[in-house]
């Protein structure tokens, strides 16, 4: 890990975690510097598990340091070096964001949850008569999506490897409701059940997990259990274009990547490390860079 020397040189923050080479979050966050002239970094930084109360004790002294971004596997285990975490990351159980508040003592949120909304708002702002959403994964990420798609009145199916722990899982981010969990591999298979009426419906099938990701195993779903109408979400970034949101397309279904997220996230970031709101006018262009 390289550490800047404590002082007030150019302003910067980071992304942290374990592996790190992947992240997008470098060429997002310079872009926005870049297009709005501010004088300050944002870096890539390897950080293991064992390095993370070296690396809070170096940065909280860091007058430069603006804060950082965190990845996996880390959302969970950097809340025990803070002094605070928001309501936010309370209820999610995992922070993403953190950044030295009064006197430098470092605190704590969560932007993943309003990322992952934000392409849904339009749905979102609509009347429906049921909102349920199938999502695959029960890692770091899923924890924010279940805590958001509850709070939005949604009825969750959870699949994972081992259904006791995407059980245990509901049974913590959202206590009330009718909330299902079941083996991930239920949706391997194809299926004849009969969907009813989705008119007046939301439904989302989101993948919350790595798989599919470049250099991990496929995603396994078919998507005859996905009922008509459907949204197809997919928060792996690399590939952006994954073969569950290919799969999705040729069955019909409108698709969200995971770009979406990321710059959502990002966003809230941003503004926190900076002080300035991103110029999202240009995420047309963002998102072509993204993908090069």
């Amino acid at each position: 890990m390289t550490t800047p020397s404590t002082g007030s040189g150019q302003a910067y923050a980071e992304v942290i975690g374990d592996p790190i080479v992947q992240s997008k979050s470098p060429a997002i966050h310079g872009f926005w510097l870049g297009k709005l002239g501010i004088d300050a970094d944002y870096r890539a930084c390897h950080v293991s598990s064992d390095g993370l109360a070296e690396y809070f004790r170096r940065r909280k002294d860091d007058l430069a340091w603006r804060g950082c971004n965190v990845t996996m596997p880390h959302k969970q285990a950097v809340q025990e070096h803070l002094y605070s975490i928001d309501q936010v990351a309370s209820a999610i159980g995992a922070v993403n964001t953190i950044y030295p508040a009064f006197d430098r003592l470092l605190a704590g949120t969560n932007t993943d949850a309003a990322g992952f909304l934000e392409p849904l708002r339009e749905e979102l702002y609509q009347h429906h008569l049921f909102r349920m959403a199938r999502i695959l994964g029960t890692g770091g990420a899923a924890r924010a999506i279940v805590a958001a798609l509850a709070e939005e009145g949604f009825t969750l199916v959870l699949a994972g490897r081992d259904p006791a722990k995407a059980r245990a899982l509901l049974d913590e981010l959202a206590p009330h409701g009718e909330h299902h969990a079941i083996d991930l591999a239920h949706f391997a298979d194809p299926t004849d059940f009969p969907f009813d009426d989705r008119e007046g419906c939301l439904d989302l099938v989101v993948n919350a997990s790595p798989l599919g990701m470049r250099g991990q195993p496929a995603l396994a779903f078919d998507w005859s259990h996905a009922p008509p109408g459907a949204i197809a979400y997919d928060i792996v970034t690399d590939p952006v274009d994954t073969a569950f949101l290919k799969a999705a397309r040729t069955a019909g279904h409108r698709t969200l990547d995971g770009l979406n997220m990321l710059i959502g996230q990002a966003a809230l970031a941003f503004e926190r490390f900076f002080g300035q709101a991103p110029p999202r006018e240009h995420d047309t262009e963002l998102r072509e860079l993204l993908t090069r």
